[in-house]
């Protein structure tokens, strides 16, 4: 099917995990993808992978400099940006006690400022009839030991899911949101942990997830082009879980 043919998609954080998985999905769709990544490495990799409809912009969510830069690179390869997929981030996971204010500011940094200017600065690209998506978290559902400031953050992120809707309806711009569960991604890859101790620590959740698994990033990227699809057309100011039930089955 080529429901995005001629469009255009950028996805911050699209070099791994849900981002990557969408840039695939929807090349596969007819469109073309513009991913950020904090790496050469890292968005060469990607580029590979995705082909000749994908582009890569080096961007760092966390970084204002990046953010104020980031419309002019979009610009070398478009004018037009159809579908926001505000996707970029990662978690740092610390006992209330042990939160340094580095940790918080980080974690603010990335997960609150970054999707906050990344709007910002690509709404001049986008037209009536575009869709922004927000990637939020079911942190903000359940109450989880060690995740104060993530929580904090992403429940901030789910706040510009209500608030930009209200500011961008006049301009015919659609924004939603999607809450993944716990999903095969590296958002443990920043926090220090061995590798032992992450697959520990998933071997640990998957026992409370309602179909005994964690999500595949493809299952996050299917409802993200649902919602930037015609389909979805009459959906605003909406968040769509896709945690497999955890918010809500205990």
């Amino acid at each position: 099917m080529q429901k995005f043919k001629n469009k255009t998609a950028l996805i911050t954080g699209g070099t791994n995990g849900m981002g990557l998985a969408t840039a695939e999905e929807f090349i596969k769709q007819g469109g073309s993808a513009i991913i950020t990544g904090r790496s050469p490495e890292t968005i060469n990799n990607a580029l590979e992978k995705l082909g000749g409809n994908a582009f890569g912009i080096l961007s760092n969510t966390g970084n204002i400099e990046d953010l104020m830069k980031l419309r002019e690179e979009v610009r070398k390869y478009t004018e037009n940006v159809d579908v926001l997929f505000v996707n970029a981030g990662y978690g740092k996971f610390a006992p209330i006690e042990n939160v340094q204010e580095e940790h918080f500011d980080e974690l603010f940094n990335v997960l609150v400022k970054g999707p906050f200017f990344t709007v910002q600065q690509i709404l001049p690209l986008m037209k009536k009839g575009s869709s922004v998506i927000f990637n939020t978290s079911v942190a903000t559902d359940i109450a989880m030991h060690n995740f104060s400031v993530y929580s904090a953050a992403k429940s901030a992120v789910q706040s510009f899911i209500k608030t930009f809707a209200v500011e961008l309806t006049e301009r015919g711009i659609r924004v939603n949101g999607v809450s993944p569960g716990h999903i095969k991604t590296n958002i443990f890859n920043n926090t220090g942990l061995t590798p032992e101790q992450i697959e520990r620590a998933i071997q640990d959740i998957i026992p409370t997830i309602p179909f005994k698994r964690q999500g595949e990033p493809s299952e996050i990227a299917n409802v993200v082009l649902f919602l930037a699809s015609e389909e979805a057309s009459y959906i605003h100011g909406t968040e769509i879980k896709v945690d497999a039930g955890i918010s809500v089955i205990r």
